[in-house]
């Protein structure tokens, strides 16, 4: 009776407990504690593994993308038990990778060594980097994301990438619960790996990939904070225009003025001519690029983008989001789940993507390359673009969450993304997180949530190329699968030593 019910809550309190170890809480040495007791009620009752593992992972889900509640029912509409139900089927859905990753480890090690040592934190990796991508991927949440930046592992992501620093973590935490049931000899062992892992990523930490480059940039980053409920209505379009036209009117001087993503709730060729003329003419008078994000029909005409366009320097290449929000921002398997719709109030929710190869816009003696709203998840995405840039921006507005946590978890996504790439990140968005990061991850200066706010910095450029750029998420994965196959392959000999020894002694 204790396993059946109390070993289940416990994985569920160790799971919801992790949102803590995530911004904005930030307590980074959680995350191997908490996972380190997983491994030990698994240790306990193997039989369970699956159960376990997805009790854990699920309560860590919930308690994490709870926010996606406020989008669908307090933003979107929808009602209250269709909502709730909504917000659990992703969590439920994500669970199933860290709930296999256990189980197999249980499945395939012949050994605590080999279980939790060898199989245990590949496997776990390996799961973070499928639901990364499948169905089109959702990356918030890998506990790699835990100890950036104020762990020494963070020091891991310029070479290894997220993945990397998700995998020391795993193993963290197999050394905690490995350490004492071991005898001394091999706790000695175990703490130089502790001791090797942390310590190598602290020696990282203190590395510069990249160098400066060009002069630097004066930026002013507009938070609007205009709400969500208010943003596309026709009744209040005219507030929204004249609220950005003021804070350009009102910045101070700079290269660079930042809107956030979709600030001008109108496409881009429907913009009133003279409201274009007016807060074009403040920008180009105080000789600053004016880039906002806007939407804006395809080229042909056939569909629409969301984009990030300079509405006073027609010749430069705009940017529209590729990575699209699936049900925010496209319908997938409309025929199956179009009927979603009439449950809520979801406005341009038919995006065309932008395309894997766009330029970077150029503003003054640097090139910015631009990500929208969650496309700052997939770091090895954003390599192709940050390799032909010095800087990264970000626009994004999460007033579809309300004042929750989305805004500091995307925010330290941000910082794992300049980690990996050795370049700085201006992040202009609605309601929060504004902020620029410098190019060693911390963050510069933020405005405070939920205000409306002009946000003011210079900031360096960086170029240069990480090993992360150079390499991408091969070596981590590839080393992933390689323990993978040592594990399987220790497993099947062991079974046909004890079928031989079985056989002999008949």
């Amino acid at each position: 009776m204790r396993r059946t019910l109390g070993y289940p809550l416990l994985a569920l309190s160790a799971g919801a407990a992790s949102v803590f170890a995530f911004a904005p809480y930030r307590l980074f040495l959680l995350m191997p504690l908490l996972l380190a007791l997983l491994l030990e009620l698994v240790q306990r009752w193997p039989q369970r593994a699956f159960l376990l593992g997805y009790a854990w992972a699920l309560a860590a889900y919930t308690s994490n993308f709870y926010w996606i509640y406020i989008s669908l029912h307090d933003i979107g509409g929808m009602p209250a038990p269709m909502a709730g139900a909504m917000t659990l089927l992703l969590p439920a859905w994500l669970a199933l990778f860290p709930a296999l990753a256990v189980w197999l480890a249980c499945r395939i090690g012949t050994n605590s060594a080999s279980r939790w040592l060898l199989l245990f934190p590949a496997l776990w990796t390996l799961g973070e980097w499928l639901r990364s991508w499948m169905l089109t991927g959702f990356p918030w949440g890998a506990i790699g994301y835990s100890q950036i930046t104020e762990s020494p592992l963070a020091g891991l992501a310029a070479v290894t990438g997220i993945h990397g620093v998700t995998y020391a973590v795993a193993l963290s935490a197999a050394i905690l619960m490995l350490l004492p049931r071991w005898r001394r000899l091999p706790q000695l062992a175990l703490l130089g790996l502790a001791t090797a892992l942390w310590g190598g990523g602290a020696w990282l930490q203190q590395q510069q990939w990249t160098s400066p480059s060009g002069k630097p940039l004066a930026v002013s980053l507009l938070q609007g904070n205009i709400p969500q409920s208010l943003k596309w209505d026709p009744a209040t379009f005219e507030l929204t225009l004249s609220t950005y036209y003021r804070m350009v009117a009102s910045a101070p001087p700079s290269d660079l003025l930042l809107l956030p993503e979709t600030a001008l709730p109108v496409f881009l060729d429907d913009l009133p001519s003279g409201y274009l003329t007016m807060i074009n003419g403040d920008a180009s008078r105080r000789q600053a690029t004016l880039i906002t994000g806007i939407p804006r029909r395809t080229d042909d005409g056939s569909g629409y983008l969301n984009a990030v366009v300079a509405l006073n320097d027609p010749a430069q290449p705009y940017y529209a989001k590729n990575h699209l929000v699936p049900f925010g921002e496209f319908i997938p398997l409309p025929a199956v789940t179009s009927w979603i719709y009439r449950f809520m109030d979801m406005p341009l929710s038919g995006f065309s993507r932008g395309g894997d190869k766009q330029t970077p816009l150029a503003v003054a003696d640097q090139r910015i390359a631009f990500n929208v709203c969650y496309e700052d998840g997939f770091g090895e995405e954003l390599i192709g673009p940050a390799a032909g840039a010095t800087m990264l921006a970000n626009v994004s507005n999460l007033a579809w969450f309300g004042s929750s946590n989305a805004m500091s978890q995307q925010l330290q996504l941000s910082q794992a993304r300049v980690l990996e790439t050795g370049r700085p990140m201006l992040r202009a968005t609605n309601t929060g997180m504004t902020a620029v990061i410098d190019a060693n991850g911390e963050v510069q200066t933020v405005a405070a949530p939920d205000t409306r706010q002009t946000l003011t910095a210079r900031v360096q450029g960086r170029s240069g190329l990480t090993p992360y750029m150079r390499y991408g998420n091969a070596p981590v994965l590839w080393s992933c699968v390689a323990l993978l196959l040592a594990g399987i392959t220790l497993h099947g000999w062991q079974r046909y030593r004890r079928q031989s020894l079985a056989a002999g002694s008949a």
